[in-house]
């Protein structure tokens, strides 16, 4: 099991160049991640949404992603102005994986994202070198970042509308 998190810091006083995200902001861009994630995800191809249902205040998806070479089908529910978790169920070509982002505020206006994953591999599969797995969270961090830089994007398109 390769477990992985860690935060990025959205407003920062220090930095004025920085125009600052509300959570508002930030959430409307994780739902359009969740909904059109070839914007935000490189190499896949297409998203198809088969289901999406409201329960408990939640919004449940399941999706089926296109890589082109394979498909992953993936659950996502989004619990309003706080969290998006989406599940991917073991395959014989992909890993039982979860990731989640949590918004978080500490006080008010420091918005950070947490984001954390799990992939399930096996104990004895080479994906647990070391160096691969480095390389593995290194990708997800920069995967993250972009994601943040693509929210910044279409949150001042919107507001210059």
């Amino acid at each position: 099991m390769l477990t992985f998190e860690h935060l990025v810091q959205i407003n920062d006083p220090r930095v004025p160049l920085i125009q600052p995200l509300t959570r508002m902001d930030i959430w409307h861009g994780l739902v359009l991640r969740a909904h059109h994630p070839t914007e935000f995800i490189m190499g896949l191809e297409s998203c198809v949404i088969e289901t999406q249902e409201e329960q408990s205040g939640q919004t449940l998806l399941t999706r089926v992603l296109d890589f082109g070479p394979f498909q992953v089908h993936d659950r996502v529910t989004l619990t309003p102005m706080h969290e998006v978790r989406v599940l991917a169920p073991a395959t014989d070509r992909w890993p039982r994986s979860e990731a989640t982002v949590t918004v978080e505020e500490p006080e008010e206006g420091a918005i950070f994202l947490r984001f954390t994953y799990e992939l399930d591999l096996a104990e004895d599969s080479d994906d647990m070198d070391e160096t691969t797995v480095e390389i593995r969270k290194q990708a997800y961090v920069a995967a993250d970042l972009d994601t943040v830089k693509r929210i910044r994007e279409i949150a001042a398109i919107r507001k210059a509308h």
